[in-house]
């Protein structure tokens, strides 16, 4: 009895977020079937000129934007950013850097201080160090 191997598959928005990209902005060919690990791997390593052109200009999914803007994704919603945005929106926000944006920034500065802190005393703690 010979096995035959199955080909994984994932929905479109699966692979989207895997590629980085905005589902809705994508041609209706890719959001119209499941997608193959095969055909994800191929996008990865040559990417087509529509996915090129959406990595770099958008419009880019939230956590895409989030990381652009030095925010959390939570922040994003904070300041009223609900919607993909695209990378001259994002650079437009930058420019104009409003209060919230400051605000979300100084925030997420924070909580990466303090994952920080506390991946050094967890490794402390591991090395048998008393803090």
């Amino acid at each position: 009895m010979t096995s035959q191997k199955n080909t994984q598959t994932m929905k479109p928005a699966t692979a989207a977020k895997k590629l980085g990209v905005y589902l809705e902005a994508t041609p209706a060919e890719f959001r119209e079937g499941p997608v193959s690990r095969g055909e994800l791997n191929a996008l990865q390593a040559d990417p087509p000129e529509w996915l090129r052109e959406l990595r770099a200009k958008g419009p880019h999914p939230r956590p895409v934007v989030a990381a652009k803007l030095g925010v959390s994704i939570s922040g994003l919603a904070r300041g009223g950013v609900t919607e993909a945005l695209t990378t001259e929106q994002i650079d437009a926000l930058r420019a104009e850097n409003p209060e919230w944006l400051q605000t979300e920034r100084a925030t997420q500065a924070e909580v990466r201080k303090e994952n920080t802190r506390l991946k050094e005393k967890r490794r402390a703690e591991a090395r048998g160090d008393a803090a």
